[in-house]
Order: structure tokens, then sequence, then C-alpha cells
């Protein structure tokens, strides 16, 4: 009778060890699926403050020529304008990546992350042109980097996935 008994409380610690492993399981599902949701939220929401910020920009031109057409009769002074952004990975990109690391091949997540943070530094120097009241910006320059993918500190475990973007460019009034 004591064996039998004994057999049970076994087989129920074996259902609660299975219970238990269904469960974590299933946490780390959902923080994986709310990470995709929120970090694909917080994507389209950028996305879309960069598309409005671009058309109500549309007027202030950009080049990258040293002196365009115009430049020499430029009404006021020239200026040095800049614009700098770091856009951070969510977790979700940060979890692909590394899966995409171990096949190869293109991240296209990590390229829309650099995409978004180039748009939003030339957004940023164009509103910065736009304050000093110019309506031009030649020999435009951009810089990129990530900063902390692919960087250790020491030998201890990389830092957050971000990519860093700045631009530069001479700002004029254009007639």
């Amino acid at each position: 009778m004591f064996r039998i008994i004994r057999t049970m409380g076994e087989a129920g610690k074996g259902n609660a060890e299975a219970f238990w492993l269904v469960v974590a399981f299933a946490v780390s599902i959902a923080v994986i699926v709310t990470g995709l949701l929120v970090g694909r939220l917080v994507e389209w929401c950028h996305l879309r403050s960069l598309r409005r910020r671009e058309e109500e920009l549309k007027d202030v031109e950009t080049t990258d020529l040293r002196n365009p057409p115009g430049f020499s009769e430029a009404k006021g002074p020239c200026v040095l304008v800049t614009g700098e952004v770091v856009v951070a990975s969510d977790a979700f990109k940060t979890w692909a990546f590394g899966i995409r690391t171990f096949f190869g091949g293109e991240s296209k997540g990590f390229s829309r992350i650099f995409e978004r943070a180039r748009r939003e530094a030339l957004l940023r120097m164009k509103e910065r042109a736009r304050q000093l009241g110019c309506n031009a910006i030649c020999n435009v320059r951009f810089d990129s980097a990530d900063i902390g993918g692919n960087a250790t500190d020491g030998g201890r475990r990389p830092g957050a996935n971000m990519s860093a973007a700045a631009v530069s460019g001479t700002a004029w009034r254009r007639e």
C-alpha cells in the first residue's frame, strides 16, 4: 500500500514539472510576441512621423554638391548645421538578429534601423536649417555606426544593438 502511494506521488511530481515547463514555454512565447508587437508599433509610429515631417520639410533642398548652382548668390550667412540620432533595436529584432547570424545573410530588421536613423538625422538637420531661416543645404555628409551590437567591453557580453547616424552640411538661403 505504501509503495502505491509513493508511486502516485512521484507521478504527481512529474505532472507538476511538466506543468511548470509548459508555463515557462508559454511565458517565453508571450515575451517574444509582446516584443514583436510593441517593436512593430514603435517602428510604425516612427515611420509615420518621418513621412509627415519629410512632407513638411520638402521645401528645404539638400545636395551633396560643394557649390551648387546659385550658391555664390546666397542671401545671408552660410551656417554649418548638423543632425544626430541614435536608434535602438527592440528586443525581438535583437533576438531575431542572433538567429540570423547563425545562418548568415542580410538582416533586414537592422537595415531598417539604419534607414530610420539616417532619415531622422537628415530631418533634424533640415529642421535646424529652417530655424536659422535657411531653405537649402549643400555639402551634405552622412556618417553612421553600430554603437553596441558587435562591441564588447573587456570580454563581457555585447551591449545593446543601436544605430547612430550623423549628418552635416552648409545651410544657406536660396532665392
